[in-house]
């Protein structure tokens, strides 16, 4: 990683939506060295959805897990896309599971590794917002 890489991310809020504990703890872990605040992370889809409610400016970008608990997070995928929060999915399944609607936005493939975190941040970056 380099300087550079930690100036761009510097701030930059990121939403985590994972129930998978050691997942979440490792992306984590892989925000913080690329200079990003965590929101979250996120356990539970209502509680993510209740924050995205509640502080709509409060991300400037977010990975969500495609399954969480056995609950599909579309409808939070779609809050995000509402407010112009770009965002990425999270998934150890098959991108073609993800629905045709959606299968456009970046993805983040489990197993992933810092450069892939890195990569889908840079794609959220271009497409957030002015």
């Amino acid at each position: 990683m380099t300087g550079t890489t930690e100036a761009r991310f510097a701030g930059m809020r990121v939403l985590v939506l994972e129930d998978e504990a050691l997942v979440a703890m490792l992306l984590e872990d892989m925000l913080a060295d690329l200079g990003c605040e965590t929101v979250g992370p996120f356990a539970e889809l209502a509680d993510a959805e209740a924050f995205v409610a509640a502080e709509p400016a409060g991300a400037d970008a977010a990975i969500i897990d495609v399954n969480v608990a056995g609950e599909a997070s579309y409808p939070l995928a779609t809050r995000l896309a509402e407010g112009g929060i770009p965002f990425a999915f999270s998934t150890g399944y098959d991108p073609a599971g993800i629905p045709a609607e959606w299968r456009g936005r970046p993805a983040l493939s489990k197993p992933f590794m810092l450069p892939d975190v890195e990569r889908v941040l840079r794609l959220l970056r271009s497409t957030a917002p002015a």
